[in-house]
């Protein structure tokens, strides 16, 4: 299995933890859950002041990961450093995994003229049936 890395800023995969997350050494990557396939690994490789993750997986899901096609999830343990005296809520967090989700799809919206259209279609096909009838 190739390994091929892919870099992005960790204020874009970490969100509102950002401010809260203390830098990594390597973190594993999993797929769906904890107990779900090990993907790799994610690192900060790029030095403290890159500011970014560098994810270490495999070629199929680095390129779903910069596609947008996977979601985060991340397991965190609160961190020791400062903890007198501040709330959980914003006590510094370290990360233990990152999971990847895939991305529900959905279906695309209809244009507004395309469902006018299709009504207007179904109104004649109605009124058709309603004058054979009679």
């Amino acid at each position: 299995m190739a390994h091929g890395p892919v870099t992005l800023s960790r204020r874009h995969v970490l969100g509102d933890l950002y401010a809260r997350c203390e830098h990594v050494v390597e973190v594993p990557v999993f797929l769906d859950d904890v107990n779900g396939e090990r993907l790799g690994f994610a690192d900060e490789s790029q030095g403290i002041y890159a500011d970014a993750f560098t994810f270490r997986i495999n070629e199929e899901y680095c390129k779903k990961l910069a596609e947008g096609q996977l979601l985060y999830s991340f397991n965190y343990d609160l961190s020791a450093k400062g903890a007198k005296g501040i709330p959980a809520s914003r006590r510094a967090i370290k990360l233990s995994s990152i999971i990847l989700k895939m991305r529900k799809g959905y279906t695309k919206p209809v244009a507004k003229n395309a469902r006018l259209a299709e009504a207007a279609l179904l109104a004649v096909a109605e009124s058709n049936i309603a004058a054979k009838d009679e």
